[in-house]
């Protein structure tokens, strides 16, 4: 395969991993296609994501159903191909996203996964507070789950960006959207107590989180091994992620009785029908409380 279809495939199923948070088996189905998608574009003589062409595409739509491939499979790799050249805009690596104009159904159809409060106080309590590296590890997890971040707005946050004084923080979202996120009591602690005793003033870095043992601001991946460690220290079975926050962050908030549209400005959505899936899982929690402790359910 041509090497920079494989490379970004590669950064593509990784992004899916981390920040989507998308089980292995849909991992493995999306690297599928789009490795089908780029062997077929390969044969075409196209080489390069910045040569593809809609015509390609459709192309290689009619080249599946020409091999008998079920309808159903036709719409999972076109979602697949999609949300590749999205995030191949979102990147800076190509200019224009030539799926734009094609149809298809929406792809995170399934409830995201939440932690229950009991959940979240016991991964919060997880780092060990007499370590350097639990009192930086509190601090992300306390951010992650006050704030909603996303684990890029994270790992980019930068110390002039951060305001604990006033208890806010800037961010930039998609579409390098910059919009102010508030911050709680426990977050603005267990930050100020990572501020304080772990990271160096003198360090010339500008983000707020860095590695401990190597130079340089965590990475995204790094992130997502920490918290795996964390759950797996909590005896949490769900898979968790770093945006398994930010789905817990927005599911309290509305159980709580948080309007959807402040939900929505917090959450840095464009769409408020992005946030509209948190209120069905509300929903859900609704029913079965009803379900359980009503005597005529």
């Amino acid at each position: 395969m041509s090497e920079p279809f494989q490379n970004l495939i590669a950064n593509f199923i990784n992004y899916l991993s981390v920040e989507r948070g998308l089980a292995k088996n849909s991992l493995l189905a999306y690297e599928s296609d789009l490795q089908k998608y780029a062997a077929f574009l390969i044969v075409k003589k196209v080489l390069e994501p910045a040569s593809v062409t809609r015509e390609h595409i459709t192309q290689f739509l009619f080249h599946e159903k020409e091999r008998k491939q079920e309808v159903s499979s036709i719409a999972r790799s076109l979602v697949a191909i999609k949300i590749f050249h999205r995030f191949l805009v979102r990147e800076g690596t190509l200019e224009e996203d030539v799926t734009s104009v094609i149809e298809t159904p929406k792809l995170w159809k399934n409830l995201p996964t939440f932690l229950t409060s009991k959940e979240m106080e016991t991964i919060l309590k997880a780092p060990d507070p007499r370590e350097k590296t639990g009192v930086r590890d509190r601090a992300i997890l306390e951010l992650l789950y006050a704030t909603g971040l996303r684990v890029s707005e994270l790992v980019d946050l930068k110390l002039e960006n951060l305001n604990l004084e006033s208890g806010f923080l800037k961010c930039r979202g998609k579409g390098n959207k910059e919009r102010l996120v508030l911050l709680g009591r426990s977050a603005k602690e267990a930050l100020q107590k990572y501020l304080d005793k772990v990271r160096l003033s003198k360090n010339n870095e500008p983000q707020v989180f860095l590695g401990l043992k190597r130079a340089g601001h965590l990475s995204r991946q790094a992130v997502w091994q920490l918290i795996h460690k964390y759950a797996q220290h909590a005896r949490i079975r769900k898979t968790i992620t770093p945006h398994t926050f930010r789905h817990s962050f927005a599911t309290h908030l509305l159980e709580g009785g948080a309007d959807l549209r402040v939900v929505q400005e917090l959450l840095g959505h464009a769409d408020i029908s992005t946030t509209q899936i948190y209120t069905h899982i509300s929903k859900d929690r609704l029913k079965s409380v009803y379900s359980q402790f009503h005597p005529r359910a």
